[in-house]
């Protein structure tokens, strides 16, 4: 085992691995300046949660050079990435905890200022076929497809992922870029404007489309997933900053890591927690999640995921007149490789470790009771009984969860279009795709208030 001049040691050849020069001891007191988003789910490992449970200190280093030093945490919450960047290149915020297309905004806006440069250092979560933006309509819409937005209004919280997401779709679908008139809107007023038929679309990121359909206010017409890109969301830090404190950046990576493994040890506990310290409902939070859900947590460099951030980066400068990007000196996976090493974990299997949506196809539908743990059921017609006896025994149901049979998107019960073919009953995120199965075996389509009472 090794003593405190051991641990010292090894972590002053982890940061020469990582090409950071040793500095002098450190006498006073370092600011830390985190960019958080506390409404935007696939950032928590990196920020909402190493805060609510207070890791940071514990990871932060106390011996050697930094033995005299206090900590000075500087939480900064923001509705999406774009504000967090330029509070980065003003010097206010050493780190950012941002989405996908946000990420390579910050890395290029860098690379574009004389001196100051960002690194990229770790991913939070992801989903595999890019789950997490959504397009939404007022729930009384009579649109059920994007191709019905032409010439209408679709608003967005411009610069974040979801802003990306509709570039990528008019990409994808060869809409030119006056398909619809495209507003900007943040996550709030994008909401209300929803819920008062203002708009009609609004384009968000996780967990807004959900927490519109749970509020029963909204309607989704589009998931990111239709693009089959991966949804990811990850961590910057000023480089000048690393450079100086990288046994700091180390200590954060370790508390990201531990966050992520809180969340999935026991999903239910963090969806209660975490919904007291951001107001979103735990329903919401439970179905990004648990298992099955939108989410998987993973902080490591997937060469799929660079991959990713490269083709996002193209789309931006295609639509959005983005400056170029040097990969090669943003990416910086050396500070999360070191935090794995002092944790003891194996880096290098959980780089080749993947969890794709489809798996979730056969897994256990779920109701959620008041005050009970989880309970699951075999299939969907199981469920319906189970829910039909606890609504008739008085109990109050807070949440019932189903499985998109095409994507395996984890669904809101009550969200979902049901097929009936007699025999049993396969859930449906899209209205279309449940119309198709239902054309292809003879079925029919039903919503979740019809489906109950079948």
């Amino acid at each position: 085992m090794l003593g405190k001049n051991g641990v010292r040691a090894s972590l002053m050849a982890l940061c020469a691995a990582a090409g950071v020069a040793a500095t002098p001891a450190y006498s006073k007191t370092i600011t830390i300046g985190i960019g958080i988003q506390n409404m935007c789910t696939d950032t928590y490992q990196g920020g909402t949660i190493i805060r609510g449970l207070k890791l940071l200190p514990k990871y932060l280093p106390h011996d050697g050079k930094y033995k005299d030093v206090k900590y000075k945490i500087v939480w900064r919450n923001y509705d999406s990435g774009g504000p967090i960047t330029n509070m980065m290149i003003a010097g206010k915020l050493a780190f950012g905890v941002m989405g996908d297309y946000p990420l390579v905004v910050n890395g290029a806006k860098f690379q574009q200022t004389r001196g100051e440069r960002s690194l990229m250092i770790s991913f939070t979560a992801y989903n595999l076929d890019g789950a997490g933006n959504g397009i939404v309509v007022p729930v009384k819409s009579d649109i059920y497809s994007v191709d019905q937005l032409k010439g209408k209004t679709v608003s967005v919280p411009v610069g974040s992922a979801a802003w990306g997401m509709l570039f990528n779709m008019m990409k994808e679908k060869h809409y030119p870029k006056d398909y619809f008139h495209m507003i900007n809107q943040g996550p709030m007023v994008g909401i209300a404007a929803i819920a008062n038929d203002k708009v009609a679309a609004h384009a968000d990121f996780c967990p807004m489309s959900e927490l519109m359909e749970y509020k029963g206010t909204g309607r989704m017409i589009y998931n990111g997933a239709e693009a089959g890109i991966p949804y990811l969301h990850g961590v910057v830090v000023r480089k000048s900053f690393a450079e100086k404190y990288p046994e700091v950046v180390v200590g954060y990576l370790e508390a990201l890591i531990k966050a992520g493994q809180w969340v999935q040890d026991d999903p239910q506990h963090a969806a209660k927690m975490i919904s007291k310290w951001t107001m979103i409902p735990k329903e919401v939070l439970y179905l990004y999640f648990s298992k099955g859900g939108y989410l998987t947590p993973d902080p490591t460099f997937k060469p799929k995921f660079i991959k990713t951030l490269a083709y996002d980066h193209e789309v931006l400068m295609k639509y959005a007149n983005m400056p170029p990007l040097d990969f090669k000196p943003w990416v910086a996976p050396q500070y999360l490789k070191a935090a794995y090493k002092k944790l003891g974990l194996n880096y290098e299997q959980q780089l080749k470790t993947f969890y794709h949506p489809k798996e979730n196809i056969h897994l256990p539908d779920e109701i959620w009771i008041n005050g009970e743990k989880i309970h699951q059921y075999a299939n969907v017609a199981e469920m319906l009984k189970s829910y039909a006896q606890y609504k008739k025994a008085g109990k109050t149901i807070d949440a019932t969860y189903v499985y998109d049979q095409k994507t395996g998107l984890k669904l809101f019960g009550k969200n979902a279009f049901y097929v009936e073919d007699g025999k049993t009953f396969d859930a449906f995120m899209l209205k279309s795709e449940a119309d198709k199965y239902a054309k292809a075996h003879a079925g029919k389509v039903m919503t979740f208030a019809e489906v109950t009472k079948a």
